[in-house]
């Protein structure tokens, strides 16, 4: 743990170094029940998950006024902190744990935890009604779903309102709702991003987007054509194309989790949702700048 801005910060995520399921023996794989199994304290809480005979371990606890102790432990790799949600601050380390050595997300990794946060999604209320302990439980589990293997797993994060991040909450809303269908568009100018093709300012590396939970097909987006009609899927660096559906703009993957819609993780969504996977290194300055949006920014609903 370290000591930062007079506050012990520190989170302990636990993760696999190589593809799912190394470090795990034989034995621990067939006896893992499939799903989520999760024990509730006073200010705390901890559990397992089982996703494809891999078993994760899970907790998180307040040990200060505002300040919890993160921990998610799967086959044989540790990380390590705590967030302090009064100043806005947490630290986040990784490394192997027979070795201590620094190691980094893989796509076993993000595969696991994204099957955690999903069931985490489905376990808990989203907005004010979840404890606090859970809350950034799951946001933390969701950051790291995301978290790209050429972005260092040692890390600072910092938020603050206005600096750090910037809330779209109203983009996020058509016919006066964050969720149902559209009858009139709320577009939000632009999603933005760069990569080989260009800078921030290239038409192709921008989308017109209109944010929220408006509706997805077949678990996928849907943009609009050079002909004008709909497509479902993801444009590959069209000139400005308008898009919606999979909750664009909002923290975490999909329409799970909590409810945050942020400039930054828009423009995130807008790299990753054009011609670029997930662990894309060209998204990575969007991804840690999304970042704090993801574990401190509040709910627009």
């Amino acid at each position: 743990m370290r000591n930062f801005l007079g506050v012990v910060v520190a989170m302990m995520l636990s993760g696999c170094g190589g593809q799912m399921g190394e470090g795990v023996t034989s034995e621990q794989q067939a006896g893992a029940a499939e799903g989520l199994s999760l024990t509730r304290g006073a200010e705390s809480a901890s559990g397992r998950f089982s996703h494809g005979g891999v078993e994760v371990l899970f907790s998180s606890r307040q040990v200060e006024p505002g300040v919890f102790r993160l921990e998610v432990r799967h086959s044989g790799m540790t990380l390590t902190g705590l967030v302090d949600t009064a100043n806005g601050v947490s630290s986040l380390d990784g490394f192997a744990e027979d070795s201590g050595q620094d190691t980094q997300m893989l796509d076993g990794d993000r595969e696991l935890l994204t099957a955690l946060y999903a069931a985490l999604n489905a376990e808990l209320p989203a907005g004010t009604a979840l404890s606090p302990e859970l809350k950034y439980l799951r946001r933390a589990v969701g950051l790291w779903a995301e978290h790209p293997g050429s972005v260092q797993l040692q890390r600072t994060v910092m938020g603050e309102q206005g600096r750090g991040y910037t809330m779209l909450c109203s983009y996020a809303k058509c016919n006066s709702s964050y969720t149902g269908s559209c009858s009139t568009y709320n577009w939000y100018s632009y999603a933005k991003h760069d990569c080989q093709h260009g800078g921030f300012d290239l038409a192709k590396n921008q989308q017109i987007a209109q944010l929220g939970d408006h509706g997805t097909c077949s678990g996928d987006e849907l943009y609009l054509n050079s002909s004008g009609s709909w497509v479902c899927g993801e444009p590959d660096h069209l000139s400005r194309p308008k898009v919606r559906g999979n909750c664009f703009g909002r923290c975490g993957g999909g329409c799970g989790g909590d409810t945050q819609y942020t400039v930054d993780a828009t423009n995130h969504d807008g790299c990753v949702r054009n011609g670029h996977a997930l662990a894309s290194a060209y998204c990575d300055d969007q991804f840690t700048s999304a970042s704090d949006d993801e574990l401190f920014a509040s709910d627009c609903y």
